[in-house]
């Protein structure tokens, strides 16, 4: 028996929940315009004049979340959702690229400061005697 699926409609707390953000972080992608903010629907009663949104919007946002996670500014992934409507993936890809490019420079600078921080606390355990080296190290700077 195939069921067929309502369409899902959330109130912004639920599409926070679904994001998992807080309602103020949705209010802010909508003023940032990455997410649409529904109009309020003209039927009267309990509840009938809340905005609604559907799984588009789920979508945009876990996609908004990701793009963040993967280190893309907001203004980046504006672009990217522009491109998206255009299918402008050259684009898209030169995006990823200085993407990478921006993850690979702070990559070695994190394995710089891990070997710098290794060599201090190798220092620190040798036992000499004087300041600690840690300590001098960030003393320093």
């Amino acid at each position: 028996m195939v069921r067929s699926q309502a369409m899902r409609e959330l109130m912004i707390a639920g599409l926070a929940r679904e994001g998992g953000v807080g309602v103020e972080t949705v209010r802010y992608y909508q003023r940032r315009g990455l997410l649409e903010t529904p109009e309020r629907p003209e039927t009267g009663g309990h509840g009938g004049s809340v905005r609604r949104y559907g799984e588009r919007d789920v979508h945009r946002l876990r996609f908004i979340r990701t793009a963040q996670a993967a280190g893309f500014t907001l203004e980046e992934i504006a672009e990217l959702l522009a491109l998206d409507a255009t299918d402008d993936r050259a684009r898209a890809r030169q995006l990823a690229a200085e993407r990478v490019r921006a993850l690979n420079a702070r990559i070695a600078e994190m394995v710089a400061a891990r070997d710098a921080l290794s060599r201090l606390a190798r220092e620190c355990g040798a036992g000499s005697s004087g300041p600690c080296p840690i300590i001098t190290a960030f003393d320093q700077s």
